[in-house]
C-alpha cells in the first residue's frame, strides 16, 4: 500500500496528473484588488458593473493593485479613471477575501475610505460600467458585488462618515 504522501509510491500516471494539478493551483494565486468608498454629503458611490466577473451588481470604484504601486495612488488612479472624480483624505479600513467560484477568480480586496475632492462624475468606461449613482449607507442596492457582500457581512460601517437615511 502507498504512503500517502509520497507520490513515489504511485503510478508514473497518477504523480503526472498530480504534479500537473500541483502546478495550476501554484500558477492560481489570489489578486489584489482595492475598492474605494468615496463619500460625498453622506453618501457613498456605487458603479453598476457590466461585461466582467460581477456584470449587473453595484460595486465601489476600484480595480487591480499595479506591481509597485501604493493602495492610496491605486484608489486615486482607479476612482478617476473610471469616474472622472478626485478624492482626498484616503484612510485604510479593512480586507475581504473573495473567492468568485463561477468565475474561477480569488481576490483579495482592500477597502479604504476617501472624501470626494473634486470633478464632475461622469462614465469613463461605459463597456465596463452602465452608470454611477450616490447612495446611504443603509440604503445600498441589489445585487451587490461580492466584495461588497463580504463587507457587509463583517459589519463594517463607515465609521460616522456616513448617515442613514
Amino acid at each position: 500500500m502507498a504512503q500517502e504522501g509520497n507520490l513515489l509510491n504511485y503510478p508514473v500516471w497518477f504523480r503526472l496528473v498530480r504534479v500537473r494539478r500541483i502546478k495550476k493551483n501554484m500558477d492560481m494565486r489570489p489578486l489584489i484588488g482595492v475598492a474605494a468608498i468615496v463619500i460625498k454629503d453622506k453618501k457613498v458611490l456605487l458603479g453598476k458593473r457590466k461585461n466582467a466577473h460581477g456584470a449587473g451588481t453595484w460595486a465601489f470604484p476600484g480595480g487591480h493593485l499595479e506591481f509597485n504601486e501604493s493602495i492610496e495612488a491605486c484608489a486615486k488612479r482607479e476612482v478617476f479613471e473610471e469616474t472622472g472624480i478626485h478624492i482626498k483624505n484616503i484612510r485604510y479600513r479593512t480586507f475581504t477575501n473573495d473567492i468568485f467560484r463561477k468565475d474561477q477568480k480569488h481576490y483579495v480586496t482592500l477597502f479604504v475610505i476617501s472624501e470626494y475632492d473634486d470633478g464632475d462624475l461622469e462614465l469613463k468606461e461605459p463597456e465596463k460600467c452602465e452608470k454611477w449613482d450616490w447612495f446611504y449607507w443603509n440604503d445600498l442596492p441589489e445585487p451587490k458585488f461580492l466584495p461588497l457582500e463580504n463587507l457587509l457581512k463583517q459589519n463594517f460601517m463607515p465609521d460616522g462618515d456616513c448617515e442613514k437615511r
